[in-house]
């Protein structure tokens, strides 16, 4: 009887368990925040990464986890091949130096043949087959392990190095692999087929690695003090192994998502190429972008978000080539967490703010997608035309910025004509972008990371864990158990530290330590967080800084209980923006230090006043109340139970602090930060701003305690100021702010009207309105005004021409200025101000938009406005005609 991938995973993970293996739950798609090497959780030793590098003790010398993972690698050819895929389960079994070659090779064989059924005659081998550059043989003790189980040496293969020999980069742990083959008989192939070749006789299932060296530098090995073992098997792959089917998307996980497409287009799976294509994408597409949703990406221009936007628009766009009726991401999603939320809680917990991010992005999405169609279909034709081998790399970033269609989906939909892109003009266009938005550089400079790996081998030379006593005091005597000097600083071991170490957006304590005994004084500069364990960075005031030394950490009280103000504080501000906005609001970022607050939010549009307000009057009347503030330890599973929130990014133990706010009822969330013991020595909560940190988050900073006192004195100060500057009383100054600038914009509207009555002959522009189909289109230059003439030219024009839509720009020396103007009528005809000026604006190297009936653009490059003119009167015509 054929298993379920059910069965599987349970046959799998109960085996190992039964062999002394701890089982861990899988981690989130989002690696822990102390792993900035990838985006995503991309392997089942992923998240184990820093036991494998014993930068932390593992909970267990073995361990078994079945690992949701997701990869961007093959992400062009998803739904073109019979097994890959973005998001996937990966079963492992991993050994932190316990057991090596002979146990994993056993166990192996023995859940292959007794757990899954295989017949060992079925069995292949594949082993390291030595490499000269790396001054090894063919892996001798594989061999061997293999031959003492039974296999016979002929269905044991050597392979090469770039196909049985893992490594990481181009340094640090690696090792030779074992891999167990299917053989699916000689149907599938020919008899001189073998394992490792291109070949669909034989099907990889399992990999083992063998860590046993240590690569540095390049080709260079030694031999590593622990021997691990780190293994993986693809769950979907075994699979359809044993339900018998011609690929992946006839298991159990996918032939429900492949009925429903079947069910709402219409189509039927397997009659012809591009329907089967685009069942199976939105099949892989709508399971991975639901996992990541659930565990916190939202889709955003960058990073981990632009990802996830990515795999969201394609599967829109092959939707929309279905005809999928709207809402279609719901309904995959839906069934995606009927399938795996058994396994997957957080599929149900998060269902809501999935179903959310999936509405808004299909409809989003889906207002520009047939605009850009229609685009695209033009440069399609234009390339034809002139002979061209595809279409520019300026076009291809117009598609990207103006429309939203990542570079990716815009070669699969030129490629269905036989042509290409200038992806590499397209690269440095999007470069320059990227160079023009970035703000700040990444986490760590170069020096930030120097100083990390000193500081992590400061902590492997100590050979033990500093106990952090910081929740329980701030000042303890303690000793320097190891001390290393470090570019005019000294990175210091503390046995014992009162020091809070930067993590979980909470800035390191400052203070200083000296000597009991002597005369030496060090102020502290930072505090590197390394797992559970952490190192000092001390700068010298006087005497020196040694090993043994007997010392007094003291920690800077106030700027630490400045610190626990922000922090308690965020966590108001959080449970009271879940509160007004929605429970899809989640952290997605934050700064607490001394000085200020700072946090970011997945949230899709500004705050409105009225929410803000409410926001800010909630978090203070929780202040004023005087709630208790507790932390808790607890189990994990205890936490979650009662609703505790967790961030996404952050890994935990099985053990986990809990920061609970009065009863819990409003505020509990998984937190290693400091707080204060009540909610009324914060004082005063304030908002400075409310702004977007990119797409789809919020970012809003605040000032608690004495710095928001201060403020709130100086927007009292001002205000009197300003009372006294206009001679009104303090309560009147808005209204009469507001007069004054109602009467300027008068005064500047009437001076425009009349400098444009000079240099503008209405009648005669209006004049150069052409008919197309049943509107009128007028598009023309006028000469010396500025933007905000523009406006007031196009106003006057609309109320001569009716129905039409107009397009107006100006330039002056290295500056164009252009607005659009659409009567409502041609806006339900498909014509849109901003669509069609933000068409215009990139000819002329800017951008812009606004509403549908009027919208505004500027740009650096008048020689392009010509063309600008050009392509926004296509823009109309094809709008019309449409």
């Amino acid at each position: 009887m054929a298993m379920s991938s059910d069965d599987i995973r349970r046959t799998y993970l109960e085996f190992f368990v039964e062999r002394d293996h701890r089982r861990l739950p899988s981690a989130s798609l989002v690696p822990a925040e102390h792993d900035p090497s990838a985006l995503f959780t991309i392997a089942g030793m992923h998240p184990l990464k820093p036991y494998f590098q014993g930068r932390e003790r593992p909970p267990h010398p073995r361990v078994t986890t079945c690992q949701k993972t997701f990869r961007t690698v093959d992400i062009d050819i998803i739904g073109t091949t019979s097994r890959h895929l973005t998001f996937f389960e990966m079963l492992g079994n991993f050994s932190f130096g316990n057991y090596f070659k002979p146990e994993a090779t056993r166990f192996a064989w023995e859940l292959s043949t007794q757990g899954f059924g295989f017949a060992a005659e079925d069995i292949w081998i594949t082993v390291f087959g030595g490499d000269e550059e790396l001054g090894l043989g063919p892996d001798q003790e594989a061999i061997e392990a293999w031959l003492e189980i039974g296999v016979p040496r002929e269905r044991i293969v050597e392979c090469p190095r770039s196909e049985n020999f893992w490594q990481a980069g181009p340094t640090g742990p690696c090792g030779p692999c074992s891999e167990l083959y299917l053989d699916r008989g000689v149907e599938l192939g020919k008899p001189d087929d073998l394992p490792g070749g291109d070949n669909e006789r034989f099907l990889e299932y399992w990999n083992l690695v063998f860590m046993q060296f240590d690569q540095n530098p390049v080709n260079t090995l030694a031999p590593l003090p622990a021997k691990n073992i780190d293994t993986g098997l693809g769950l979907n792959r075994l699979a359809l192994i044993q339900q018998g089917t011609p690929s992946v998307f006839e298991t159990d996980q996918f032939a429900p998502l492949i009925a429903l497409g079947e069910e709402l287009s219409g189509r039927r799976y397997g009659q012809e190429y591009p329907t089967d294509r685009a069942l199976r994408l939105l099949a892989d597409h709508s399971r991975a972008m639901t996992f990541l949703i659930a565990d916190g990406v939202v889709p955003s221009n960058e990073d981990r978000g632009y990802v996830l936007r990515r795999i969201m628009r394609r599967a829109i766009q092959h939707g929309r080539a279905l005809e999928l009726p709207a809402g279609f991401l719901s309904r995959y999603a839906d069934v995606v967490t009927e399938l795996m939320g058994g396994e997957y809680p957080e599929l149900h917990s998060e269902r809501e703010v999935v179903r959310k991010w999936l509405e808004a992005e299909e409809e989003g999405f889906g207002r520009t997608l047939e605009q850009g169609l229609k685009r695209l279909d033009e440069l399609i034709e234009r390339a034809r035309h002139s002979g061209a081998e595809g279409i520019a790399a300026a076009d291809a970033f117009l598609l990207h910025d103006t429309y939203g269609f990542p570079i990716d989906l815009t070669l699969e939909l030129v490629a269905e004509h036989d042509l290409g892109v200038d992806e590499e003009g397209f690269e440095v266009l999007m470069e320059d972008q990227r160079q023009r938005a970035r703000a700040s550089a990444g986490r760590f400079g170069a020096g930030g990371q120097d100083v990390r790996e000193r500081a992590v081998a400061l902590a492997q030379q100590a050979g033990f864990a500093t106990d952090f006593v910081g929740y329980e005091t701030t000042d303890r005597e303690t000793t320097i158990g190891a001390a290393a000097a470090e570019n005019g600083k000294v990175l210091i071991k503390l046995v014992e530290s009162p020091f809070y170490a930067t993590g979980g957006g909470q800035v390191a304590d400052s203070g200083y330590v000296e000597c009991l005994q002597g005369h030496c004084r060090a102020r502290v500069e930072d505090v590197l967080r390394l797992g559970n364990d952490q190192v000092v960075a001390v700068v010298p005031e006087q005497g020196t800084i040694e090993p043994g030394e007997r010392v007094r950490a003291h920690v800077d009280r106030s700027a630490r209980h400045a610190t626990e103000c922000n922090h308690t504080a965020t966590h108001l501000l959080h449970a009271a923006l879940r509160q007004r906005v929605g429970t899809h609001v989640r952290q997605a970022g934050s700064y607490v230090g001394p000085d200020k607050l700072r946090f970011d939010f997945t949230h899709g549009k500004a705050l409105t006043a009225e929410e803000l307000h409410d926001i800010e009057e909630q978090t203070n009347r929780w202040i004023l109340e005087a709630q208790p503030v507790r932390a808790i330890t607890t189990t994990l599973d205890e936490a979650r139970g009662l609703g505790a929130m967790a961030l996404f990014g952050e890994k935990y133990g099985d053990v986990v602090r809990m920061v609970e706010v009065g009863d819990g009822s409003f505020s509990r969330e998984l937190c290693g930060g400091t707080h204060v013991r009540n909610t009324a020595e914060i004082g005063l909560f304030k908002v400075q701003s409310e702004s977007s940190s990119a797409a789809n988050m919020r970012r809003i900073e605040a000032l608690t305690g004495p710095a928001a006192v201060e403020l709130m004195r100086r927007h009292d100060r001002e205000l009197a100021d300003a009372a006294k500057a206009l001679r009104v009383p303090p309560e009147r100054v808005a209204a009469e702010v507001a007069d004054l600038r109602s009467r300027v914009r008068e005064l500047e509207r009437a001076e425009r009207r009349g400098a444009t009555e000079q240099a503008v002959d209405l009648d005669q522009l209006a004049a150069g309105a052409i008919e197309r189909d049943g509107a009128r289109v007028l598009v023309g230059e006028i000469q010396a005004i500025d933007g905000k003439a523009l406006l007031d030219v196009a106003d006057r024009l609309k109320n001569k021409l009716g129905d039409a839509a107009i397009v107006l720009g100006s330039s002056g020396e290295n500056r164009v200025d252009l607005v659009a103007s659409v009567a409502p009528a041609l806006v339900e005809r498909g014509v849109r101000a901003g669509e069609i000026v933000r068409l215009a604006a990139a000819e002329v190297g800017g951008g812009g938009g606004g509403r549908d009936t009027l919208a505004r653009a500027g740009g650096r490059d008048p020689a392009g406005l010509p063309r600008a003119f050009e392509v926004a009167r296509a823009a109309i015509e094809s709008a019309l005609g449409g």
